[in-house]
């Protein structure tokens, strides 16, 4: 099958260059006013696909209880004519190689990745086989970067907290993603100097929910309820579903956890045993403190939260990958639909031996890797388990 066609594009100022239909103030041609043909100048996004080699993209995380971390694109040009030479004034793109552009990767229908370049990295040979790569990260870099206003914040669910804080930074309305959370966030101040991602970051672990930067950019928030539905739920198998190609499986203590101390900021660390399972495996102790919820009772909540999916060694698919290029259209834009968060089944019998195994499971992680010819999806997961 053929892989489908990605779409590279940058966000480039061209106003002065004759690449685009900019109006060009007192020119005869460009320059009439009220004209449709020419249109003001500013950053617009430039399709460079046609000079792409190669799109590498990295989403998410590898461990339930971390944070996600800023997604990272690597995208390699054909550079023979220096385009994307920064010290070449000929180049169509002149004034424009510089970091902290804008750049969107488009695989199928939908924008997989949405960012900004942090490095061009230029090699040239003597043959003339001259390559640039550009590097760039998500949103995450940005809100990185941006501090919160002191204060005493009034008690709400976590996601209108997180907005609060997006409100701060005047972050874009239209750029935001938020789920309704299911525990409020208490009244512990924000002190000066207080990181916004780091906060935020801690706003989701008191939900233990998900907070990520989405495909297109969208500073996403999901609580910590995750339930499979029968409308539109992905399956993996190697049936009549969508078929993978390398399935990778943990069994072990990565996350037994049979004593879990859970603490507010300010409040009483609250603890749940399963002395069953402490009998069974030893004292497996999990404990998370500093949160930012309203009440002691919340954090017992979470603890037994977490006791219940986590007091038995765990039977996890940890990873899988599909090649792209051996699914039809349609399962190719089922497998680009799936997000950070989503909701998937996996059904396999290891060697056709025995009866098959099902689990239900959270995307976590994305990786992309594309070729001319070839485009390699793996996904990362977090079992889900219901009681």
């Amino acid at each position: 099958m053929s892989i489908p066609t990605p779409k590279v594009e940058i966000g480039f100022d061209l106003t002065d260059s004759p690449i685009g239909p900019f109006f060009v103030l007192d020119d005869t041609t460009r320059g009439r006013l009220d004209n449709t043909e020419y249109r003001l100048g500013g950053t617009i996004f430039v399709d460079v696909t046609d000079r792409v080699r190669q799109i590498s993209v990295s989403r998410g995380k590898t461990r339930r209880f971390a944070n996600f971390q800023a997604g990272q694109l690597n995208v390699e040009f054909n550079n023979h004519d220096r385009a994307f030479d920064p010290l070449y004034p000929l180049s169509p793109f002149a004034g424009n190689i510089i970091p902290r552009r804008e750049i969107r990767v488009s695989l199928g229908t939908a924008v997989q990745f949405s960012g900004w370049i942090d490095d061009w990295d230029l090699s040239y040979s003597p043959d003339g086989n001259s390559l640039a790569g550009a590097v760039a990260s998500d949103a995450f870099t940005i809100l990185a970067n941006q501090t919160l206003t002191a204060g005493t914040p009034t008690e709400e669910r976590t996601d209108q907290r997180i907005a609060t804080n997006l409100d701060d930074v005047a972050w874009a309305g239209n750029l935001r993603d938020l789920e309704e959370g299911i525990v409020n966030v208490g009244t512990q101040e924000i002190t000066t100097d207080t990181n916004a991602l780091t906060y935020m970051q801690k706003v989701t672990e008191t939900e233990s929910g998900l907070f990520f930067i989405g495909k297109d950019g969208s500073v996403t928030f999901r609580n910590r309820v995750q339930a499979p539905s029968s409308t539109g739920l992905v399956t993996f198998d190697q049936g009549s579903n969508i078929p993978y190609a390398k399935i990778g499986i943990i069994y072990g203590a990565e996350l037994l956890y049979n004593r879990v101390n859970i603490a507010n900021e300010g409040g009483t660390t609250q603890t749940a045993n399963d002395t069953a399972s402490q009998g069974e495996y030893g004292v497996r102790e999990l404990s998370i403190t500093d949160l930012l919820g309203a009440t002691d009772q919340q954090s017992l909540d979470l603890a037994n939260n977490i006791l219940d999916n986590y007091s038995t060694p765990e039977y996890r698919v940890e990873q899988l990958e599909v090649n792209l290029h051996d699914l039809d259209s349609t399962d190719q834009e089922t497998v680009l639909g799936l997000e950070l968060g989503s909701v998937c089944k996996v059904e396999f019998t290891p060697n056709g031996i025995g009866d098959p195994i099902e689990r239900f499971i959270a995307v976590i992680k994305i990786d992309h890797r594309v070729t001319p010819d070839r485009h390699f999806v793996q996904f990362g997961f977090q079992e889900i388990k219901f009681l």
